[in-house]
């Protein structure tokens, strides 16, 4: 069984600040790198910055800056994102870097070679703040200005000398990938949308601007920069040193199990990027993810409409496993989510503090006063202790599968599921009415604890700083985590002393 496993979030653009967006995808993928890690997997996770195009130049040439020192102080906002968010990336790739212009150098001169690539003129509409060229019916006027119907972006037309990349030719050819490889894009909706825009017709590239210097010169033709988004995909490759085919990260993690993207880069991803890999005779990436966006209230953010949610604030107010758990709850995975004030504090009152934190406290408390803080000896399980421990070995499978499926919400739905039955469970036993039976109230006490074990495991992907405080109560350290155990009963050490546990999360008082 292949036990490597290499997921990606996008790199992000930094032409300003990270916002709620950048840090929904790369909490997601995190929670996919942590769960594949406990799976016993070599997880190999890849986010970073996307360094060049115009956008950047512009934004640069706005704050008086050397466009590379502009990037190195807006790269650094993400790479402090990163550690904010407890991600666990193994790198972190910066499109200026040495080692991914010596990839995107080796990828252009074999397209070159093979011919897909030739010298003409472009004109056409082209969006700045997406860094993509749009067809004369994906754009549409309003007061007087030309916009992008797909992204909402302003537009200009541009005629310049420009290298072409032969996309048309690879119509057919994309087609019965995509057939071939049925996830290859998912959810559904957005592989219906790939291969309706395939299917109407794709036109050749463009793949180069002359118009502007920052970027990865063309090595034939150094007027010539090559376009952000050949220059930007390719660090998918540069990171595991592309071109170096026997380097041991590439052998072991290309291609990409997945590659997690907001659904308005999914052209570029599941259109463009596979044309280029498969002209080159590369593989494509194993499957390209297409998540909905974090709205703002009902709007998408934008730096221009003044509705940026910044993640920041929010971890300063709440904490940061109230916000990742928020995230990857609340927001249907695959469509669009919005984030307010008052279902943050209703998610963290309701699921967080009642629910998960205060069947850690009733439990552990319930044990120091009755079974001297240790996990007791049990008696004979009976009929409800059965059912209940059964239920994660009856249901590990389908939490693979999720897994595996990106099936986030069912995933999620089966822990806060759990959460309820074995707050119901201790209710429903009654421990404190069997003083008079001490074999049963210890059975209880050790099924309880097994319970909280099996769900603090399930929950560390989501919530890892809270879920390694609660595992520490058993000396289970991070490291030590396997999910495999959680469909495993009886491995709780009988006598051993259970350590203290603080509250997890406080209350919110609401107004």
């Amino acid at each position: 069984m292949d036990k490597n496993f290499y997921i990606t979030t996008p790199i992000y653009y930094p032409s300003a600040k990270p916002h709620m967006g950048h840090a929904y995808t790369s909490i997601l993928a995190d929670f996919f790198a942590r769960i594949k890690t406990i799976q016993g997997y070599n997880v190999f996770f890849l986010t970073g910055t996307d360094e060049h195009g115009q956008k950047i130049q512009r934004a640069a040439e706005k704050e008086g800056m050397d466009p590379l020192k502009f990037c190195d102080e807006i790269s650094k906002t993400f790479q402090n994102l990163s550690k904010t968010l407890n991600l666990t990336n193994t790198d972190f790739i910066r499109t200026t870097e040495t080692r991914h212009a010596k990839s995107v150098i080796d990828l252009w001169k074999i397209l070159e070679k093979k011919g897909e690539i030739y010298l003409s003129k472009y004109s056409g509409w082209y969006a700045v703040s997406d860094e993509a060229f749009y067809n004369e019916d994906e754009i549409e006027n309003k007061d007087g200005r030309k916009f992008s119907k797909i992204s909402g972006s302003i537009v200009e037309w541009v005629e310049e000398e420009s290298y072409f990349f032969r996309l048309s030719k690879w119509e057919k050819p994309l087609l019965k990938f995509y057939e071939e490889n049925p996830d290859f894009i998912l959810p559904e909706s957005r592989k219906n949308e790939v291969i309706s825009f395939v299917k109407s017709g794709l036109k050749d590239l463009s793949v180069s601007r002359k118009s502007l210097s920052w970027g990865i010169k063309v090595p034939s033709n150094p007027d010539h920069v090559i376009y952000v988004w050949l220059d930007a995909l390719t660090n998918y490759l540069s990171a595991l040193n592309y071109p170096n085919k026997e380097d041991h990260l590439f052998k072991n993690f290309w291609p990409a199990d997945v590659h997690l993207i907001g659904k308005d880069i999914l052209r570029f991803h599941a259109v463009y990027w596979p044309a280029f890999l498969l002209a080159a005779n590369l593989k494509p990436p194993k499957k390209v993810y297409g998540h909905g966006w974090i709205l703002s209230g009902e709007e998408k953010m934008s730096k221009s409409k003044g509705n940026i949610l910044d993640p920041l604030e929010i971890i300063s107010k709440y904490g940061l496993d109230p916000l990742r758990y928020y995230l990857i709850k609340e927001v249907s995975f695959g469509n669009d989510g919005s984030i307010s004030k008052d279902k943050l504090e209703s998610c963290i009152n309701s699921d967080l503090a009642n629910n998960y934190g205060n069947l850690c406290q009733r439990v552990i408390s319930f044990a120091e006063k009755n079974t001297n803080s240790e996990v007791p000896k049990y008696g004979k399980f009976n009929k409800e202790d059965l059912i209940i421990l059964a239920k994660f070995k009856k249901n590990y499978d389908f939490l693979l599968k999720s897994i595996d499926e990106q099936n986030i919400n069912g995933y999620v739905n089966f822990v806060v599921n759990s959460l309820f039955d074995a707050n119901k469970y201790f209710n429903d036993q009654e421990p404190w009415k069997k003083k008079n039976d001490i074999k049963r109230l210890n059975t209880i006490v050790y099924v309880s604890l097994d319970l909280i074990r099996k769900i603090t495991i399930l929950l560390y992907p989501i919530i890892p700083g809270t879920a390694v405080r609660v595992l520490k109560i058993f000396d289970i350290k991070e490291n030590d985590i396997s999910f495999q155990s959680v469909k495993e009963n009886e491995i709780l050490n009988i006598n051993f002393k259970l350590k203290k546990i603080d509250i997890l999360f406080k209350k919110i008082e609401k107004k």
